[in-house]
């Protein structure tokens, strides 16, 4: 397995692309201080050449995009929720780091086995739900209160996932010095600030509404396992800020609706919006998930609603997504009247650890 990145292109089919996005996602975990999930990865990887099982040969024969699908991270799901569930104590070598084992003889061991229980989790993208994220989303709306748009924030939020983001309005985030939010709030945020700090402005979250194709309900404990199942083992700190959602979705659920993106912003956009408010639709690291034939109608949707909008009820875009051709994540923004062009405010870390903002 090569531990460099193949730039690809995202959309890409096919068996040499499947292992490409395999040995990708091994050289991307790597990179990322992740090396027990770089080790899941690449013994998943070992059963493309001569898949023995049904889950092995759905890999190898994946019909669709495996980098855009995110194929590598949907099968390292499935055993990391084996393992939480404890029903596999073959696995704990691995997720222990253990030296002097063979992972590809004991992954291919395990999905023989447990089989029944791997072969839905290929069926759906990861569910990656992050509250650090939100960190980029709020020093978007201070940005956007300064260049005069009412600070008064509506937002409408597309693969929600379990609405994690859809409570930003009960965390407390410092950015750089600028303190926002409710204290100590639900889950405290302070992402290693890079570059000048962001606007010292007082903004209000108005409303948060979120869709997702296949919602999950936190307060679920089997559906909470499934999000716990992507976080990489060795991300401590996301499974404390899980913890802590899950908590804050069992005192009040987020308001999160089943819908796929375009629907949804198709639907929100008629609504009525109140003066004074900015109306902001928000994802992040979701638009790769996204059909092309929704991306091109939330877009049309947006632009159209932009072309209506006012300084009294103006519409803004803020999203978070990975630029593939540069292997960065980038926050961009549009802000509608005069949102022909997207402003890059920043690049950050995809799990919120650091935000090196440009303003």
């Amino acid at each position: 397995m090569s531990e460099r990145y193949e730039f690809i292109d995202i959309n890409a089919t096919g068996a040499a692309a499947v292992r490409t996005a395999f040995a990708n996602q091994v050289a991307y975990c790597r990179s990322s201080g992740a090396p027990v999930t770089a080790r899941v990865v690449a013994a998943l990887a070992t059963l493309l050449d001569k898949p023995a099982t049904e889950f092995a040969r759905r890999m190898a024969d994946w019909t669709g995009a495996p980098l855009a699908d995110a194929l590598p991270l949907r099968a390292a799901g499935g055993l990391h929720a084996l393992h939480l569930s404890g029903a596999v104590p073959a696995l704990a070598p691995i997720y222990a780091d253990a030296e002097d084992i063979n992972d590809a003889t004991i992954v291919a061991a395990i999905v023989a086995q447990h089989e029944a229980a791997l072969l839905p989790w290929l069926d759906g993208p990861p569910q990656t739900n992050e509250a650090a994220r939100s960190s980029n989303f709020i020093a978007a709306m201070l940005w956007l209160a300064e260049q005069g748009l009412p600070a008064r924030f509506d937002c409408l939020e597309i693969g929600s996932s379990a609405g994690i983001n859809l409570m930003i309005d009960r965390y407390h985030y410092d950015l750089g010095g600028v303190q926002v939010g409710p204290v100590p709030g639900a889950i405290a945020f302070k992402p290693e600030w890079e570059g000048q700090y962001p606007p010292q402005l007082p903004i209000e979250i108005a409303g948060l509404k979120g869709c997702d194709v296949a919602p999950v309900d936190l307060t679920d404990p089997a559906q909470a396992l499934r999000l716990k199942a992507y976080i990489w083992p060795e991300q401590a700190e996301r499974f404390a800020r899980l913890e802590a959602a899950i908590k804050a979705a069992h005192e009040r659920k987020p308001a999160l609706v089943r819908a796929n993106a375009a629907d949804f912003v198709e639907a929100e956009l008629k609504k009525p919006q109140a003066a004074g408010t900015t109306r902001v639709l928000m994802h992040s690291i979701v638009w790769q998930y996204v059909p092309e034939d929704q991306q091109m109608r939330v877009t049309t949707a947006m632009e159209e609603a932009g072309a209506e909008a006012t300084a009294e009820r103006p519409l803004a875009w803020i999203s978070l997504e990975a630029n593939r051709a540069a292997h960065v994540h980038e926050l961009v923004v549009r802000h509608w009247p005069g949102g022909e062009a997207g402003h890059t405010l920043a690049q950050s870390h995809p799990h919120g650890a650091w935000i090196g903002w440009k303003g």
